[in-house]
């Protein structure tokens, strides 16, 4: 594996009123790797999604991700830049295709005009036409191809969980952002996901930051995690160290208990 970083997150402090959501919060993210971001509720872990992702501007602290400094740049500059990002909550729309709700990451890539699309020209109906089979490359990639046709409300959660991930993919991103993706899925749903993370790492060669709070499959899925607790970095290290760390067990036992956070 490549350990040049891919990105790195420099004293991010953010604020809002007298709430200190992230205070010098610093972690290295290496190339084609997978990093949890973990933390109790509250910790500030969307918060510092928001940061690298361009939704939030912090107070001070940097993010570089290919020679730019996110906290600059507006959140579509952030996602032409090869950043994208699935959240916890879905936001497929229902009524449309798993291909239609899969197309919409091919905006940023569209080189056709307004005009040219709307006026259905050859070049446009030609790239269309392109990404369309691309995006149904990855469908079928990510075990979706049967369900193209069909309406994505239609299907169940689970499913619909793994759209959201195929969507994100289908941004063809360098780096992908996953806001806790197995959250609400059966173990069996779980385990799935956690394989299509992997498979969109090893085969794919893009690096993940997750948030998620499925321990078991955090430490069996990532290769470093970085623990975070009121705002502040608490730990950082293999899924091992991490989970032998008396801060981080006292973060989520409440106690001085030693034992091991569980992990597969």
């Amino acid at each position: 594996m490549n350990t040049a970083p891919a990105l790195q997150v420099d004293g991010l402090t953010l604020r809002f009123g007298g709430v200190t959501a992230l205070d010098d919060v610093s972690f290295t993210v290496a190339q084609s790797s997978i990093h949890a971001l973990i933390g109790p509720n509250g910790a500030g872990k969307s918060s510092c999604f928001n940061v690298i992702s361009g939704v939030y501007r912090p107070a001070s602290g940097a993010v570089r991700y290919a020679g730019h400094d996110l906290v600059e740049l507006p959140p579509h500059r952030i996602a032409a830049l090869g950043v994208a990002r699935a959240f916890q909550n879905l936001a497929l729309a229902g009524g449309q295709s798993v291909g239609d709700n899969l197309m919409v990451a091919r905006h940023h890539l569209t080189r056709a005009g307004f005009a040219a699309t709307g006026l259905r020209l050859p070049s446009a109906r030609a790239e269309e036409r392109r990404h369309r089979a691309r995006v149904r490359e990855i469908a079928d990639f990510l075990d979706l191809g049967a369900h193209w046709d069909t309406p994505a409300g239609l299907l169940p959660y689970g499913e619909r969980k793994r759209i959201e991930l195929a969507r994100a993919v289908a941004a063809e991103p360098e780096l992908l952002l996953l806001d806790e993706p197995v959250a609400g899925m059966n173990h069996h749903e779980s385990q799935v996901m956690a394989r299509q993370i992997r498979q969109v790492r090893d085969e794919l060669g893009v690096t993940v930051v997750l948030i998620e709070h499925d321990m078991p499959m955090v430490m069996s899925l990532a290769d470093r995690v970085t623990v975070l607790d009121f705002g502040r970095r608490i730990a950082d290290g293999s899924p091992s160290e991490v989970s032998a760390d008396p801060d981080v067990i006292r973060a989520y036992l409440g106690t001085d208990d030693t034992t091991p956070v569980e992990h597969a």
